[in-house]
């Protein structure tokens, strides 16, 4: 090639030519071509997933159910054979499945339709069906009669879904689609996003929601400031034709929307596809962290399965007058069974993870798995390095500058696993008794007085398949509500429900003996509950009956103390 610069001055090439008008040529690239082109012929064949599944567990395993008519198979000697199939024979090898003789079932968009392959209460297989969805497409009605087929009523046991995807970040692209419509669709078909997804992918799964909408606007902005570690403007622009900077050199309003910019990363390099997508998923999961701590991330309708739900109270909050439709808010004594991470599952996630680590907590004694999880970016582009804590019954995050604060240490394998194995084994032992109180009926129009910062919508079914579809009211809130609905709230929380909705963080407001706030204060850096607004004449009463005084800034306040706090607020709301 020769290269020249044209009339606009820009360098372009063109073939270089000798005198006798012969390409000139490159010996040594010349061989570099035919070597990579002999190492490429060299390779095996890369064979699709279902003819890789049937080599490798064999048809007398496996049960196929899609639509084609012939495929090889490999025979005995190692051979190939060409084996054509007819519509008898995928109903021969799904009837197999179902009695148990063929261990495996794979099916496409063709066999998806019109056939149930669940743990029917009619069928020999019983077992618990493994469903992983692999290569979903981008239609969600699609995806969903897929998972229809091994979900169904009148069956045994329901299945464990699996999404199938590679370490390549671009993949997100197509199960964010398929998250995006699931919950769409199920919005449409059932009035309630849940009822697609049924909470198959996480909120941060979604990376054409709002939260990945307003990251992406962080995301450019600290591309054109320079602080992205994955990639510069100049790089980001050539490579993907995106034109971020109008005329005058300032980013532009109308920036390229999420959907075009998701797609013009697929053709990238797949090492820069996963240093663009880690640093633009830490911004995507800090918004939706910050949502779900707040209480204000939508994610449909929460579903609380119990053992048993008994209603102990129902109070009518207001009657429609037209048409006579009520809402209420009813109190739920509800116990539940916590489902713990067995040891094995654990351990067999601290042996594939280079970064596991066995720590242990010095005060509490219990003891957890520490991974290092995706680090967070801040609006200046600054990582912020965090750690997950998996424990039996849940996770926990924390920033890896505050866990030095902590009293985790690290311990053995052995100490781990018995701990572990002790904390299982007594969490199993027993059931978790909790009262509720749940909004429900017609809740649009009290839908203003419901507490502003927990907009979860909850159904609490239990194991007889009752259930209750509402909003969850937290203690220390119910007074305020039947305060704007016009009722009386006196004695509508119990004392034990008031100091608990206090350390909680709740302020609770209580009219006898005498109207006052009950809430969690620090004082010398620990917590303590106060009566605030209590009248100085009763003071002396109000000592007696266990409470105590301190003067602070020349002030006397009145505090409960915590360990007899139900007792102390019995005696003062009696």
């Amino acid at each position: 090639m020769t290269f020249f610069r044209d009339d606009t001055g820009e360098v372009r090439s063109r073939p270089l030519f000798d005198e006798s008008g012969h390409p000139v040529t490159n010996p040594e690239a010349e061989a570099e071509r035919d070597n990579l082109v002999e190492q490429l012929c060299a390779l095996p064949p890369i064979a699709a997933v279902l003819d890789a599944i049937i080599t490798r567990f064999g048809t007398e395993m496996v049960a196929e159910v899609t639509g084609r008519t012939k495929r090889l198979i490999t025979v005995s000697g190692g051979g190939q054979k060409l084996e054509s199939r007819s519509a008898r024979a995928t109903q021969a090898d799904s009837a197999a499945f179902m009695e148990g003789t063929k261990r495996i079932l794979v099916f496409s968009d063709a066999g998806g339709t019109g056939r149930s392959y669940h743990a029917s209460l009619d069928a020999k297989n019983q077992q618990q069906r493994a469903h992983l969805l692999l290569e979903p497409g981008w239609r969600a009605d699609r995806a969903i009669q897929g998972l229809g087929r091994t979900h169904r009523t009148h069956q045994a046991c329901s299945p464990l879904f699996r999404p199938v995807t590679t370490d390549c970040k671009g993949e997100l692209r197509f199960t964010s689609t398929i998250a995006r419509r699931l919950d769409s669709l199920g919005a449409l078909t059932r009035g309630q996003r849940q009822t697609g997804g049924q909470n198959l992918f996480d909120p941060a799964d979604n990376l054409e929601s709002d939260y990945a909408k307003a990251a992406l606007i962080s995301w450019y902005h600290l591309l054109v400031a320079g602080k992205l570690t994955s990639t510069n403007l100049t790089d980001f622009q050539h490579r993907t034709g995106l034109e971020l900077l109008d005329t005058d050199g300032v980013l532009k309003e109308d920036l390229p929307p999420i959907q075009r910019w998701l797609n013009r990363l697929l053709a990238l390099p797949i090492g820069l596809q996963n240093c663009i997508f880690d640093e633009f998923l830490a911004l995507v999961e800090a918004r939706v962290a910050a949502a779900r701590e707040a209480g204000t991330l939508d994610v449909g309708v929460e579903t609380m399965t119990v053992e048993t739900a008994t209603v102990l109270d129902d109070t009518i909050l207001r009657t429609d007058p037209v048409s006579k439709a009520t809402s209420h808010l009813l109190t739920i004594e509800v116990t539940r069974r916590r489902n713990p991470m067995s040891l094995e599952r654990v351990l067999r996630i601290a042996d594939t993870d280079q970064t596991a680590v066995f720590v242990r907590n010095g005060k509490s004694g219990k003891v957890a798995l520490r991974t290092n999880a995706r680090s967070w970016l801040t609006e200046d582009g600054v990582a912020v390095s965090r750690i997950e804590l998996m424990r039996p019954t849940r996770h926990e995050y924390l920033a890896l500058d505050d866990l030095y604060e902590t009293a985790w240490e690290e311990c053995s394998r052995a100490r781990f696993e018995t701990d572990w194995s002790a904390e299982v084994e007594e969490i199993r032992g027993k059931l978790d008794v909790e009262t509720i109180r749940l909004a429900t009926g017609l809740l649009l129009p009290i839908w203003s007085a419901l507490p502003s910062d927990h907009l979860v919508v909850n159904r609490v079914v239990d194991a007889e398949g009752r259930s209750w579809l509402g909003r969850m009211v937290f203690p220390g809130d119910v007074p305020a509500l039947f305060s704007k609905m016009g009722l009386d709230s006196n004695d509508v929380l119990s004392p034990a429900e008031v100091a608990r909705a206090a350390m909680e963080g709740g302020t609770i407001t209580i009219q006898r003996p005498f109207v006052c706030e009950v809430k969690r204060v620090r004082v010398n850096a620990r917590p303590r509950i106060e009566i605030s607004g209590a009248p100085a004449n009763q003071l002396a009463w109000l000592k007696s009956i266990g409470c105590f005084t301190e003067i602070i800034a020349y002030k006397t306040r009145v505090f409960i103390p915590v360990e007899t706090a139900d007792a102390v607020l019995a005696r003062l709301m009696a």
